[in-house]
């Protein structure tokens, strides 16, 4: 069954289709992992994107039920070199094909992702449409840029209510802004009573639930259009110690002044290199993000620079220079990749502890 993958430049591409048989659009990116497919596919940071992969041959070791990173995948396409038909692996139950459609998933494989990725580094990302091959190019070309650009992506990812995962350590508010398992279980890994809001939760309701400390989770889209987190993040950071990974981070840098803009075509891999600038190691990172802050713009903010990406010298981190607030812009829970950074959650444990044995003892001074 032939399909083709047709692009905003009027590149066309004809391959073989598999996973679902229908037609859907979305941004064309690429991410450079070698495995972690399936963590890939349940990112919710990829709602209404094609992901190319540009390892040639994915789906070898299958489905499995353990490594979802969400229930409901968000993500348009999936395209890649060679596609695994007879997948092998203990854990394997489903192939990558039939999981794609079980959730109404169109993937092309067979193209020359090379080529497609260098288009991609080249030009930048761009609108994209997987379809049909009897379907004209030239059709769906203007069907295409006829396209509106989503903006709602958090909003369409983030849960619609609030629900607790209990635990008997310090009590933490995760908003969900498109948030990775991986995140909980690494604070479910620390005993945390943790409780997961709406990414549109306000900063008193926040408040109210009475947290020892807050999370911003990752998430997809353009910072700039969840205005909702940059009010939370205003009305709680202070009064809570906070932590930020990607958006979040993002987020954080908005709420405080700073700018965020659009990358070329962005981080997405699970081999990164990132440089702590206050103890000099380096950190290989799980990234996926399309955005980031502008470093000219921290001069005006209470913000400084913790960590920068090697490969290119873009924010990697930020801490609040007065404030129990820090934030990074990779993925320390991985999931997938390397687990190098996931001390980070051990700091933000740390923070809550600090924070929470001052308050003690100032209690104890009033009663005094």
């Amino acid at each position: 069954m032939k399909r083709q993958l047709i692009l905003e430049d009027g590149t066309c591409f004809i391959g073989e289709g598999f996973g679902a048989d229908t037609e859907k659009s979305g941004e064309v990116v690429f991410n450079t992992g070698m495995t972690g497919y399936q963590e890939i596919l349940s990112d919710p940071s990829y709602c209404n994107q094609i992901i190319t992969m540009t390892y040639p041959l994915i789906g070898n070791y299958g489905i499995n039920r353990d490594d979802f990173e969400s229930i409901i995948p968000a993500i348009s396409g999936l395209v890649v070199r060679e596609v695994a038909e007879l997948p092998s692996n203990w854990r394997n139950q489903l192939s990558l094909s039939d999981y794609l459609k079980q959730k109404h998933i169109p993937g092309i494989s067979g193209i020359d992702t090379r080529k497609l990725t260098r288009i991609i580094r080249k030009t930048g990302t761009m609108k994209g449409m997987i379809c049909g091959i009897d379907k004209k190019p030239e059709q769906m070309l203007q069907h295409l840029l006829a396209t509106v650009t989503v903006t709602d992506q958090v909003r369409r990812v983030s849960t619609k209510t609030a629900y607790r995962n209990p635990g008997r350590g310090f009590r933490v508010v995760l908003v969900d802004y498109g948030m990775k398992q991986g995140i909980l279980r690494e604070l479910n890994d620390r005993g945390c009573d943790i409780i997961v809001v709406p990414y549109n939760t306000t900063a008193e309701e926040v408040l109210q639930l009475h947290p020892d400390g807050i999370m911003l989770s990752n998430g997809p889209g353009d910072p700039a259009d969840v205005k909702e987190g940059i009010a939370l993040i205003q009305g709680v950071q202070g009064k809570i110690p906070l932590f930020g990974i990607c958006l979040g981070h993002q987020l954080f840098a908005l709420a405080n002044g700073a700018e965020t803009e659009k990358m070329k075509f962005g981080h997405r891999g699970s081999n990164h290199p990132v440089k702590d600038l206050q103890t000099g190691k380096v950190a290989l990172t799980s990234q996926n993000h399309g955005y980031t802050v502008d470093e000219e713009s921290l001069s005006k903010t209470e913000l400084e620079v913790t960590h920068i990406a090697l490969n290119d010298g873009t924010v990697e981190g930020l801490k609040h220079k007065t404030l129990q607030a820090f934030t990074v812009q990779y993925h320390p829970e991985a999931s997938p990749g390397p687990e190098d950074a996931n001390y980070l959650f051990d700091q933000f444990i740390q923070m809550m502890d600090l924070n929470k044995t001052k308050g003690e003892l100032t209690c104890q001074n009033v009663q005094i």
